[in-house]
């Protein structure tokens, strides 16, 4: 009867609230962000529309959740910074509009047709099937149309101011020269059954002083007793039923990731006409060019004649039957395609998939098992909620409804059970004794709240207590330090003459060793302090955890200007140097234009478009 009353007493405090909120809205235009409230900011002439922020809000969490296959609500985003991140690209874009309205740079309605025809594939006999594909994803033909209108006049603008950058070629010549320099070494290995004496046994001083000298080795952190009670979809699938229907529905939903035709991974390389395209291939033959080379000469880069994966629908007639027609990893052409003639390089081929129903059937149900525990949480949560506000403890959540009781010894570090969501780590590091219990929602759609029962302050064992762990830091900090003593004794006998074979019988050759190696079984300093040393002949003493090593630079093989590795490499770091200046430039006209024309933001509509996500 109590809790009756309580939560009688609770639903009316809600709506009373929930109409306070309600009144205190009205006139705002928040829920279709109508008049002026449509914007949620300028760069000059140039507006951004509540719509754009929401949209691309949006497309950012459908892509994080088709990613992670969780639920990532805007609340995650907004976590990460990535809400700032999109509001901040909209507002480098609408820098860049503003500057091509000034230039008067426009695009024609046939250009736009063409970018509608190579972006969609539809072209102007289909128009109700075009109009319908936007429907699918929430847009208007003229929406889409003036999207595409912008995108290519930003990239006009883009280019002109682009154009020109472009790496040295001398300081590709050096980054090429460093990352592809090679290095041939000897090392000498000393490990625990080098040394002379082996390691002594501690004594009851030798502990007591590793005891004392390495407190926070061996403090344990503040601990946490949280008491919490939860649910998550995992724990309530096997009792939610899915419909065999439903299955058969996602899976002919899905038929396209199910049942592809085979597909080739192509890169594109376009040439104004056939002669130039013929030219290209004669070079490329004759060994004279690499088709890098030949990207670079256009001064294109790989991701911009990347077309990924692409099936013979995406072709042309003629493209089409020459790319599916080898089933080799080429080049071929130069061949017609849509946008003239071109040589195309075919990277991988991906066989057909053919995955029946019965197959696909278990993942299927799995994943409908998950969605409906998810909508079985969500609509209890109102219940849960009630209960809470209500004064019910979590002892009382766990018998009155699906939620399960547990309790942890919570320090920063552990990440187990329900330590492994971030939700509950990041409550469970600020939750103080008395604190009412708040309902958190888990990123996989479950829900939590949680206790303070104690803390247990920082602590040291006693001696007694943790003696082996003592035992074992002391004999792991000596074998280093024996190791590292026995290794740089016997280097001091390189310096009278003794060769490095003549120290021992495990001598082992490592040639052509790059920069960014690793060595198993070595010192993860090693190849970083081969690369320092000055001349052959040079060593050098590295010690590890478990192993000393004695190292000799053997030689010393500079890049080699004609190797096929050596000039891809060189490619690549150009590409990647000309693409980091054309950022940093790009960056740099975007605050340019930033302080030129100024920028307005209305933090309440922005506010406001927040509200409208869950």
């Amino acid at each position: 009867m109590a809790r009756t009353a309580r939560r009688t007493l609770s639903n009316l405090f809600v709506w009373i609230i929930l109409g306070l909120l309600m009144v205190a809205l009205t006139g705002f235009g928040i829920t279709n962000f109508s008049g002026t409230a449509s914007l949620i900011g300028s760069v000059g002439t140039a507006r951004i529309t509540a719509s754009d922020y929401t949209r691309a809000l949006q497309q950012e969490l459908n892509a994080r959740i088709a990613q992670t296959q969780t639920p990532v609500t805007l609340r995650d985003l907004t976590a990460q910074g990535i809400d700032r991140a999109i509001l901040d690209t909209l507002v480098a874009r609408a820098a860049l509009d503003h500057e091509t309205q000034q230039m008067g740079i426009s695009v024609s309605d046939a250009q736009v047709a063409r970018q509608v025809h190579e972006t969609t594939g539809f072209t102007a006999a289909d128009r109700a099937g075009y109009e319908a594909a936007l429907r699918d994803i929430g847009l208007s033909p003229a929406t889409f149309e003036q999207d595409l209108r912008l995108d290519t006049a930003r990239a006009i603008l883009q280019q002109a101011v682009l154009g020109s950058v472009r790496a040295p070629e001398a300081f590709a010549d050096v980054l090429t020269a460093y990352q592809a320099e090679t290095r041939d070494i000897s090392i000498l290995t000393v490990t625990e059954i080098d040394l002379p004496a082996g390691l002594p046994a501690p004594s009851q001083a030798d502990l007591q002083a590793q005891y004392e000298n390495h407190a926070q080795a061996f403090t344990r952190p503040e601990m946490r007793t949280i008491t919490y009670a939860w649910v998550r979809p995992a724990m309530i699938m096997d009792d939610t039923p899915v419909d065999q229907a439903a299955i058969r529905a996602l899976y002919e939903a899905r038929d396209a990731d199910y049942n592809q035709p085979e597909r080739r991974l192509v890169e594109r390389l376009v040439y104004p006409d056939q002669a130039q395209a013929q030219a290209a291939r004669a070079a490329l033959d004759a060994g004279d060019s690499s088709f890098n080379e030949l990207v670079a000469a256009r001064g294109l880069t790989l991701d911009d004649v990347d077309m990924g994966e692409v099936r013979p629908d995406d072709l042309g007639t003629a493209a089409a039957a020459a790319v599916f027609g080898t089933g080799e990893t080429i080049v071929i052409g130069p061949v017609e395609s849509r946008l003239g003639p071109a040589l195309f390089r075919i990277n991988a081929i991906l066989d057909a998939i053919e995955i029946p129903f019965e197959k696909a059937e278990p993942q299927l149900r799995t994943e409908l098992s998950a969605e409906a525990a998810r909508r079985a949480i969500s609509d209890i949560q109102p219940e849960v909620e009630d209960l809470l506000a209500g004064g019910a403890t979590l002892e009382e959540l766990a018998t009155d409804t699906v939620m399960e009781l547990g309790q942890i010894d919570w320090h920063p570090g552990i990440d187990a059970g329900i330590a492994g969501y971030t939700t509950f780590r990041e409550a469970a590091a600020t939750l103080r004794n008395g604190d009412f219990p708040d309902l958190l929602t888990l990123s996989d759609g479950g829900l939590l709240a949680m206790r303070l029962d104690a803390i247990t302050p920082p602590s040291r064992p006693p001696l007694t207590d943790i003696r082996e762990q003592v035992r074992a830091h002391w004999q792991a900090a000596q074998l280093r330090a024996q190791l590292a003593d026995h290794a740089n004794t016997l280097a001091v006998r390189l310096d009278t003459g003794t060769r490095l074979e003549d120290l021992g019988p495990r001598i082992r050759q490592e040639v052509q060793i790059r920069r960014q190696d690793s060595l198993a079984d070595l010192p993860p300093a090693l190849v970083p302090r081969v690369f320092q040393l000055a001349a052959p002949g040079d060593t050098a003493v590295i010690s590890g955890a478990e192993v000393a090593v004695i190292v000799r630079l053997d030689n010393i093989r500079p890049a080699r200007r004609g190797d096929a590795g050596g000039q891809a490499l060189r490619v690549w770091l150009t590409q990647q140097a000309t693409q980091s200046l054309a950022r940093d430039v790009l960056d740099a006209f975007d605050l340019a234009l930033r302080d030129e024309v100024g920028v307005t933001l209305n933090p309440g509509i922005i506010n406001a478009v927040h509200a409208q996500f869950p």
